[in-house]
C-alpha cells in the first residue's frame, strides 16, 4: 500500500543561474566530452551551479524561504570555469572552477547560516562549485582535456524549483536575489 502525502511539496534549491551566453559557452564543452566519456548531455537550458539544495518544502513555506534569502547580502563576482572532471561515484562529468572566489564561499556560507536561523533543513555538505554537464558517463582517473575558459559574471542568485515536464526534469526560477557591487 502506498501513502500519498496529505501535504504536497515542491522540490527547491538555491543556485547561480547563468545568462544564456554563459550557458551556451558551457554547453560547448559537452560535445567533445561526450565523445570521450559517453553518457547523456544535460539540456543547456538547465545548466546551473547549485549553492544550497533544500529539497522538498510545502508550497506555503516558499514565501518564507524567499524572505529569508532576501536577508543574505553578498557581493557580485566573476566565476571562471576552467576544468572538466569526472565523479566516478555518480558517473557525471562536470565543469569546475580552478579557484573558488572568496565572494562565492561567503555567499554559500551566509545562505546556509540564514536558512539555519529560519529553521529550514537543507543538504549539508562541503560546498564544491560545479556544473553537471553529462550524466551516465564512464571515464578513468585520467585528467580530462583542457577546455576553453568560461567566465560567469555573477550578479545574483536564484531560488529554483525542480519540475517534471513530459517525464523529463526541468527547472523553474521562482525568484532572483541581487548581489551588491560591480564586477571588476
Amino acid at each position: 500500500m502506498s501513502h500519498q502525502s496529505d501535504h504536497p511539496t515542491v522540490r527547491v534549491f538555491f543556485a547561480l543561474w547563468p545568462t544564456a551566453t554563459e550557458r551556451s559557452h558551457l554547453a560547448a564543452w559537452q560535445t567533445p566530452l561526450k565523445r570521450l566519456c559517453g553518457g547523456r548531455a544535460m539540456h543547456s537550458e538547465t545548466l546551473h551551479n547549485t549553492l544550497v539544495f533544500i529539497g522538498d518544502v510545502e508550497p506555503d513555506r516558499l514565501e518564507a524561504l524567499q524572505l529569508a534569502a532576501q536577508e543574505v547580502s553578498g557581493k557580485a563576482f566573476e566565476l571562471c570555469f576552467d576544468a572538466a572532471h569526472y565523479w566516478g561515484h555518480n558517473h557525471i562529468v562536470y565543469a569546475a572552477p580552478g579557484h573558488v572566489p572568496q565572494h562565492l564561499a561567503q555567499l554559500s556560507s551566509a545562505l546556509e547560516q540564514c536558512l539555519t536561523q529560519h529553521r529550514f533543513k537543507f543538504d549539508q555538505r562541503e560546498y564544491k562549485p560545479h556544473v553537471t554537464l553529462l550524466r551516465n558517463t564512464h571515464w578513468t582517473d585520467a585528467p580530462l582535456p583542457e577546455m576553453q575558459l568560461v567566465r560567469w559574471r555573477v550578479k545574483d542568485f536564484a531560488l529554483v524549483q525542480s519540475v517534471r515536464q513530459d517525464g523529463l526534469a526541468g527547472y523553474r526560477v521562482l525568484a532572483k536575489f541581487p548581489l551588491k557591487g560591480k564586477i571588476i
